[in-house]
């Protein structure tokens, strides 16, 4: 596996080696050991996600704010922009964003740290994604950071308006957020 830091030092690209031949194809998708030899966290996963979209769909930007959540997200069938937005108030980095494209055909993960908003939306007619998670899902710590706030600029390479879900579409934009010290 290789592991590339992005614009967002803590934000982590990983490609696993896939070993191919007649018969299809083979790789591992997690390996603790190497996880933590690659980006020096030692994280427990406690839970596993997959999300189904359709084309357009924008889910994002969420958080939970007293049980913070690592996540190491993939997609296994279509293709997302993932965005990380930093929001620890005390970080050189804060409201900082770094955004890549994931797909299933080149099977890369993004590790997304404790103290970051996550969003993806959906750039092929659908997409699964697959999210690894440090903390259990508590809806009442969840939060969500508007997806279009001017102050963050994030470049989302939208081909119509976004699908979005009630709670989505009412983020809150950064300055009035709740964030991390």
């Amino acid at each position: 596996m290789e592991a590339t830091a992005l614009a967002l030092p803590e934000v982590v690209m990983l490609k696993p080696r896939v070993f191919g031949d007649h018969r299809g194809e083979f790789f591992e998708s997690f390996n603790a050991r190497q996880f933590q030899e690659l980006t020096g966290v030692g994280a427990t996963f406690v839970q596993d996600n997959h999300s189904i979209s359709h084309a357009q769909v924008l889910r994002g930007l969420h958080y939970q704010i007293l049980q913070p959540q690592g996540k190491l997200v993939r997609v296994v069938a279509g293709e997302v922009f993932d965005v990380a937005v930093d929001i620890r108030r005390s970080s050189p980095t804060f409201g900082r964003w770094v955004g890549v494209r994931l797909s299933a055909a080149r099977r890369e993960m993004l590790w997304v740290p404790p103290g970051f908003a996550h969003g993806f939306y959906v750039l092929s007619t659908g997409a699964e994604f697959l999210y690894k998670t440090t903390d259990y899902w508590a809806p009442e710590h969840e939060r969500t950071l508007l997806w279009n706030d001017p102050a963050l600029g994030i470049a989302w390479p939208l081909s119509g308006p976004p699908i979005l879900n009630a709670k989505d579409a009412a983020g809150r934009p950064l300055a009035r957020a709740e964030v991390y010290d």
